[in-house]
C-alpha cells in the first residue's frame, strides 16, 4: 500500500472559538475547499476589488512548493495561468520565506482564510504583489460545520475502525449510554447549524438549501448548494427553471463515479423541481407540521425505538412528511435523510419544541454497512424492540469522532479486560 506523507505545512491548524466550544481548521480542510469549489465562486473579488473567475483550481500539489499547479483563472479579464499557494492567515506567507524561494515565482494567486493586515499582501521575490483572494465571506457554511462535515467524511472513508471492539467490552446498558449521549451531542450540533442557516438565509431560503444539498447526498452537495443559490425557491415554484440547464451549468463540478442511478444528480433536481412545483410553499407548511407534533416526553429518550415509534406515531409522520411537505416526490431513505438532516433541526430552529426524541428514533436513512454492522454486533440494533434507528448511527459516529479527535492516550488492559487510559510519560 503506498502511504503519501504530507508535507510540513499541510499541518497547519488554526483553533477557533466555536459557539460550545473550540475547534481546529486545517490548511489541508481549506485546500479541498479550494479543491472542490465549495464557496461562493460568483462573487469572488481579490483584496484589491477585481473580478476573479476560477476557471481551473489547479492539480493539487502533495509535494513540495506551490499547493495547487497550472491553476487558470481570469482576473480583471486577463487570463492566468500559473500556481495557487493557500494559508489560512495571508501572513504565513512570509513566515514560511515563500518570496525568497523562486518555487513560487509562477504563483498568480494567493488564497486565505482571513482577511490580510494592512500591507500584509503576498510578494514574489522580484517584490512584485500577487493578487489575494480572501475565502472566508465566499464560505457555503459556517467554520465549524465545515470542520464537522470534513471529520465525518475522513472517518467514513477509513476501513480500520476498532469502535466494536473497545465498545463491546463495556456492559450493554454502558455502551448504549455512551451512544445516546453521543447522539444528543450530534442532535446540538445540527441544530446548531441550522440555526445559523435560517439566521443567514431566512427561513425559505434555508429550507431550500437544506433540501437541495440533502438530494445531491455526500458528493455532490456543493453544486446542489451553488444552484439554491442560483436558483431561489420562487423560480421553482413558478417553473421559471430548467433543469437541464441548471446541470449543465455544473457541469465540472458533479461527482458521478460510483453514484447509483437513483441518486443521479439530474434525477434528484428532477424531483425537487416537481415538489416545488406542487408544493411551492412547503416550507410554511412544514412549520404547520412541527406545531402539529405530539409532545414527546424525557422517557422517549430512553425507552425501545419499536415502543417511541408506536407512542409518538412515526409511521403516520413519515407518510406525512412524504405527502404534505415533499409532495410523494422523494421517499426512501432519501426521504428519511431529508427529515433527519433538513426538517427536524430546521424546526427545531424555529418551532424551538423537543424534537430529539423524534430525531432519535426515527428510521435510520442512509447508513453506511459498517455502521450498521457495528450497531448490530453490539445488540444495539436487532429485534423487534430494537430496529436501526438514526439516533443510535449518529451516537456511534459521533463517539467514534471524539475517539478520533482525544488526545493521543496509551491504552492498557486490567486483569478483567476494561479499558483504562492515561496520558503518555
Amino acid at each position: 500500500m503506498t502511504t503519501i506523507e504530507w508535507p510540513e505545512r499541510e499541518l497547519a491548524v488554526a483553533e477557533i472559538q466555536g459557539l460550545y466550544g473550540p475547534f481546529t481548521f486545517t490548511e489541508r480542510l481549506l485546500q479541498k475547499i479550494w479543491l472542490r469549489g465549495e464557496f461562493d465562486a460568483a462573487h469572488a473579488l481579490t483584496e484589491d476589488g477585481r473580478a476573479l473567475q476560477i476557471m481551473h483550481p489547479g492539480r493539487w500539489n502533495l509535494l513540495g512548493g506551490p499547493d495547487f499547479r497550472q491553476a487558470r483563472v481570469r482576473l480583471g479579464g486577463q487570463e492566468m495561468t500559473g500556481d495557487v499557494e493557500l494559508h489560512l492567515h495571508a501572513e504565513d506567507w512570509a513566515a514560511h520565506a515563500h518570496a525568497s524561494d523562486r518555487a513560487y515565482d509562477r504563483v498568480v494567486l494567493h488564497v486565505v482564510l482571513f482577511s490580510p493586515p494592512a500591507g500584509g499582501q503576498a510578494r514574489r521575490a522580484d517584490g512584485t504583489q500577487i493578487p489575494t483572494l480572501v475565502l472566508l465571506p465566499l464560505l457555503l457554511h459556517d467554520l465549524e460545520e465545515y470542520a464537522a462535515e470534513d471529520a465525518v467524511e475522513t472517518l467514513a472513508n477509513r476501513t480500520d475502525w476498532r469502535a466494536a471492539e473497545e465498545l463491546s467490552r463495556m456492559p450493554a446498558a454502558e455502551a448504549r449510554a455512551v451512544l445516546l449521549s453521543q447522539a444528543r451531542e450530534r442532535w446540538r450540533q445540527k441544530v446548531r447549524f441550522a440555526r445559523r442557516r435560517v439566521e443567514r438565509l431566512n427561513w425559505e431560503g434555508a429550507c431550500h438549501h437544506a433540501a437541495l444539498e440533502i438530494l445531491g447526498y455526500r458528493f455532490n452537495r456543493t453544486p446542489m448548494l451553488k444552484i439554491a443559490a442560483r436558483a431561489p425557491l420562487a423560480e421553482w415554484a413558478a417553473a421559471r427553471v430548467d433543469v437541464g440547464s441548471l446541470f449543465a451549468a455544473e457541469a465540472g463540478s458533479w461527482s458521478l463515479q460510483g453514484v447509483r442511478p437513483a441518486n443521479h444528480p439530474n434525477l434528484r433536481l428532477g424531483q425537487y423541481a416537481a415538489w416545488s412545483l406542487a408544493q411551492p410553499q412547503w416550507p410554511d407548511r412544514l412549520v404547520k407540521l412541527g406545531q402539529s407534533l405530539p409532545v414527546a416526553t424525557g422517557e422517549d429518550d430512553t425507552c425501545a425505538t419499536a415502543a417511541a415509534r408506536r407512542r409518538m406515531a412515526m409511521p403516520v409522520l413519515r407518510g406525512r412528511f412524504a405527502r404534505e411537505i415533499a409532495t410523494e416526490a422523494v421517499g426512501g431513505t432519501r426521504l428519511d435523510n431529508l427529515v433527519c438532516d433538513g426538517f427536524l433541526p430546521l424546526l427545531a430552529a424555529r418551532v424551538e419544541p423537543d424534537l430529539f426524541p423524534f430525531w432519535f428514533h426515527w428510521f435510520v436513512g442512509d447508513l453506511p454497512p459498517r455502521l450498521g454492522t457495528i450497531l448490530r454486533s453490539l445488540g444495539v440494533f436487532g429485534g423487534r424492540d430494537r430496529p436501526a434507528c438514526h439516533g443510535m448511527a449518529q451516537g456511534l459516529l459521533g463517539w467514534m469522532l471524539a475517539r478520533e479527535n482525544a488526545p493521543p492516550v496509551e491504552r492498557e488492559e486490567d486483569n478483567r479486560g476494561s479499558v483504562r487510559q492515561s496520558q503518555p510519560a
